[in-house]
């Protein structure tokens, strides 16, 4: 497809804007940082169910592939936080808890963890092109960057508290949107060269965003006391991604 660039230029892109958008706020309130949250997994689980579920169930004998894919992708995801720490542990870390000697190793394990959790995300985003339909694509991709964007702010804290400079935070996020870019290329490969099980691979994305989305968005937007806010704003991206695919199908 010849939006295969674009899209995975702005999946790069949004990580390193959220990332300049964190370097000039510098710390942001919980309040805001749930509602933003809240809104991006809304955003994240209408996309995939309407993106990649429901194409994969709709295919010629998707059921047989989807209904495991879906499984599949979850317990993927899970395999990963067993490598990795959840993000938003790792994103509560306080500056007290980290001395000269150990700044090395902590941006090391944060970069990782982010770095890793971008892999599903980026894939499910290139998967998304065994839909052939352009509205499928728009709809992960951009549920995808949006998320990106507030993940980007909220990651800056950590790293200025354990002392990395301005200039280092910003190569680090363009590494980041450089692996989740990738991502949707390999994922593009495999929907490409393995078509015949593109309803299993588009399950295996949605079941990953599920996973993600349960495991550690939602948590996160609840953990502050600000769960109603948050609860409206999942419902905001919901409706807004309906719309836009009510928008793009007619």
């Amino acid at each position: 497809m010849k939006i295969l660039l674009p899209v995975s230029l702005a999946v790069c892109a949004s990580t390193f804007l959220g990332c300049m958008l964190g370097i000039l706020v510098r710390r942001i309130p919980h309040r805001f940082h749930d509602i933003v949250m809240g809104f991006a997994a809304g955003v994240m689980l209408t996309a995939a169910m309407a993106g990649l579920l429901l194409p994969a169930f709709s295919a010629p004998h998707g059921l047989f592939m989807a209904l495991p894919g879906t499984i599949l992708g979850g317990f993927l995801v899970s395999g990963l936080d067993r490598i990795v720490p959840h993000l938003h542990r790792l994103a509560g870390v306080e500056q007290e808890e980290h001395s000269h000697n150990q700044g090395v190793g902590k941006v090391l394990l944060f970069v990782s963890a982010i770095a890793l959790h971008k892999i599903p995300e980026g894939l499910a985003t290139g998967v998304s092109f065994g839909t052939g339909e352009l509205g499928e694509v728009l709809t992960v991709a951009g549920s995808i960057c949006l998320q990106n964007i507030p993940e980007a702010v909220v990651m800056v804290a950590p790293l200025f508290a354990i002392g990395v400079a301005t200039r280092r935070i910003l190569g680090i996020a363009l590494g980041i949107g450089l692996a989740s870019m990738a991502c949707v290329f390999g994922g593009y490969a495999l929907v490409s060269l393995f078509s015949a099980i593109a309803p299993l691979l588009l399950a295996i994305a949605g079941g990953a965003m599920l996973y993600v989305i349960s495991d550690e968005m939602i948590p996160e937007t609840h953990a502050h006391g600000y769960e109603k806010e948050a609860t409206f704003a999942l419902m905001g991206g919901t409706l807004l991604v309906l719309a836009l695919q009510s928008l793009l199908a007619a």
